[in-house]
């Protein structure tokens, strides 16, 4: 397989991630336009991402089975249909509907994406790629669109246009049902879930840091007007240089790449984004509030993409890269609920001081997880296997191991051949041995003939 990541992917990865990009700016709209209170206006948004994360859990491991072209076509349709319906009615109940369906069908391409990019050499490098290219497209997004009107039809309406610019991409997937290629070369035959225990601690972890995360996003503008005392326009503008910054977070990913590993950046950014809350919680200027949001787009990116490739590192066939996004989308759209109701009953500093622990208590079992893992490229099915392979493969690593002397990786493990040893001989005595030279008589003759019968057996 090429190391350069295909398009396809990206492109599917962009448009399945832009809803939850644009999800401030939808719920905004929403209340505005069809002036909802902010709770109703939530759980629209929440809705569409229950049903994006309810795509992932259907389609979890059947992407190869139906094929992937045709599941992304599909997926890219739904989306269309469904952003534009909500985007073309005010009718509260259409609106839920079209909101849903458009979610379900971005759902679907991210799912495809996901199950690609596991099966790329370098899932970390394709993710970050991905968030790349969904980054600039929703600070484009944000820019633009308050020039263009208010009203919930231009979010809805840009995410279903991105769905159908997508479509012409999906020409380079696979359009049969055959099983795409590993890293390896193996083809991915079905089979049970590799590290269980890993992807399931792994995916109840992406729920809370998601919902973590998005508490604070869901809340964010709040805390601009009503406690840093900022104008909407100001706080509009700290978003906007917020997802710049994003922009070089992403970039910054891609260059260091699998240098670090993944323990210490997802459990070190964790902590860092901790202490981003917090200051972004108690913000109370311009100053203060710029800097904690600014800090929190930058890292925010970096760690999901290193999340990202620690689940498509899992499963060569991206089941559990589905199943811990699906997870985390679980977890965004419960997170501005959940910042809601703490900021209102206990107030934004303590809002976030209680996400930022929580968020360090999630650090651990996030880096466990990737210092469990952090061998199982070289332990996948298909490769060399866990019994009498895995001593080989490590050897492979090893610099200046002889070429030949160990299994590539990614190898069949070799069959083991019985061979029977025949039992040795006991040595001859020193009585059988006698004096070279000729003897006299027949028992003479007898003597050499020993001693050199002897000489040659030897």
């Amino acid at each position: 397989m090429s190391r350069r990541t295909p398009r396809p992917l990206v492109a599917l990865f962009t448009a399945g991630y832009l809803a939850p990009y644009l999800l401030p700016t939808v719920v905004g709209r929403l209340g505005d336009s069809l002036h909802l209170p902010p709770a109703q206006a939530g759980l629209i948004g929440s809705a569409l991402l229950m049903s994006s994360a309810a795509a992932g859990f259907t389609f979890a491991g059947r992407v190869d089975r139906v094929g992937p072209r045709t599941l992304a076509r599909a997926g890219l349709l739904l989306a269309a249909l469904g952003y534009s319906a909500a985007a073309a009615t005010s009718f509260v109940p259409l609106v839920v509907i079209g909101a849903m369906a458009g979610g379900f069908g971005s759902g679907t391409a991210t799912t495809v994406a996901a199950t690609g990019i596991a099966g790329q050499r370098d899932p970390h490098r394709a993710s970050t790629l991905g968030l790349l290219s969904v980054s600039a497209l929703a600070g484009a997004l944000y820019l633009t669109m308050p020039h263009l009107g208010t009203g919930h039809a231009l979010p809805f309406a840009a995410i279903a246009l991105t769905a159908l610019a997508t479509w012409p991409a999906t020409s380079g997937l696979e359009s049969g049902t055959a099983q795409l290629p590993t890293p390896a070369g193996q083809s991915r035959a079905a089979g049970p879930l590799p590290f269980r225990r890993s992807g399931l601690v792994l995916a109840a972890a992406m729920l809370c840091w998601s919902m973590a995360q998005n508490s604070l996003w869901g809340v964010s503008s709040r805390i601009g007007t009503d406690q840093a005392g900022l104008t909407e326009i100001t706080v509009g503008a700290v978003f906007a240089v917020a997802l710049g910054t994003a922009l070089v977070g992403v970039l910054g990913a891609g260059a260091l790449g699998s240098r670090l590993g993944r323990a210490a950046p997802i459990g070190a950014g964790t902590a860092l984004i901790a202490c981003c809350i917090v200051v972004s919680a108690r913000a109370d200027d311009l100053t203060s509030f710029a800097t904690g949001e600014i800090a929190w787009n930058t890292l925010y990116p970096v760690v999901l993409s290193y999340l990202i490739g620690l689940a498509a590192s899992l499963d060569p066939r991206g089941r559990w890269a589905v199943l811990v996004g699906s997870a985390a989308s679980l977890g965004t759209a419960c997170g501005p609920l959940t910042g809601s109701v703490l900021s209102q009953t206990a107030g934004y500093p303590a809002m976030g001081t209680t996400l930022a622990v929580a968020l360090l208590v999630l650090a651990l079992p996030l880096t466990a997880v990737a210092l469990h893992t952090s061998g199982s490229p070289l332990l996948r099915p298909g490769t060399v296997r866990r019994r009498g392979g895995a001593p080989a493969a490590l050897v492979a690593g090893v610099t200046g191991a002889p070429a030949g002397a160990v299994p590539q990786m990614g190898a069949p493990e070799q069959p083991v051949v019985e061979i029977t040893v025949s039992t040795p001989q006991p040595a001859p005595t020193q009585e059988e041995f006698s004096t070279a030279g000729p003897r006299g008589g027949s028992a003479g003759l007898g003597q050499s003939s020993n001693a050199n019968a002897s000489t040659s057996a030897r």
